[in-house]
């Protein structure tokens, strides 16, 4: 019987972050995100994943901030995790297309992050130039007196982004630089799997 690779590979991401939990990791989630734009320019940085099955991996975002931009242009996306808590350290990529979540799985999400965290989301214009920090502070205080005692409706700019993966690398550190790596690629329609040199 032909092992499902996919599976396979989510599985042992599965077991990876339950493993990083346990050793206490301050933030297991947290996850580089990559993404270029039109000129071919990558940029990274650091999100959280919130959810993550076979259809994929999955972080809320802006969508008018710089990566959301990028991912609407382009949707290829990569995401890197690094655990330092796990033997000699290990790290899992993954690569992949971005879609949107659906607004449903989007306004289930929002409506359970923390009231400060909902009010900054209509607060921020996320990546624009901020003149000052006073600025800032008043566009939350407004955003505050408009929520008053109702609850705080997710912004139309505002939502998820599934990662579907067709590449995952789990990276295992060991001494002298003797890695184990191991390769799971999607190619026409079929997973493979593969040994990589360190």
């Amino acid at each position: 019987m032909t092992p499902d690779l996919h599976a396979e590979a989510l599985l042992t991401f599965a077991e990876l972050l339950d493993q990083a939990r346990a050793t206490h990791d301050p933030e297991p989630t947290a996850m580089t995100l990559a993404t270029v734009d039109d000129d071919g320019r990558v940029a990274a940085r650091t999100v959280l994943l919130k959810a993550f099955d076979e259809r994929g991996f999955v972080f809320y975002t802006n969508q008018h901030s710089r990566k959301g931009r990028e991912l609407q242009a382009h949707p290829q996306a990569a995401l890197l995790f690094h655990w330092k808590t796990l033997r000699h350290g290990v790290q899992v990529r993954i690569e992949g297309v971005a879609h949107a979540v659906d607004d449903s799985e989007a306004d289930a999400y929002f409506a359970s992050r923390p009231r400060g965290s909902q009010i900054g989301a209509w607060a921020s214009y996320q990546s624009e130039t901020l003149p000052d920090r006073e600025t800032f502070e008043a566009r939350v205080a407004d955003y505050e007196r408009h929520f008053d005692g109702v609850d705080v409706a997710r912004p139309p700019h505002w939502s998820g982004y599934r990662v579907v993966p067709d590449r995952f690398e789990f990276w295992y550190g060991a001494q002298f630089r003797l890695h184990e790596r191991w390769g799971y690629e999607l190619q026409d329609g079929t997973w493979s799997k593969r040994m990589l040199y360190p």
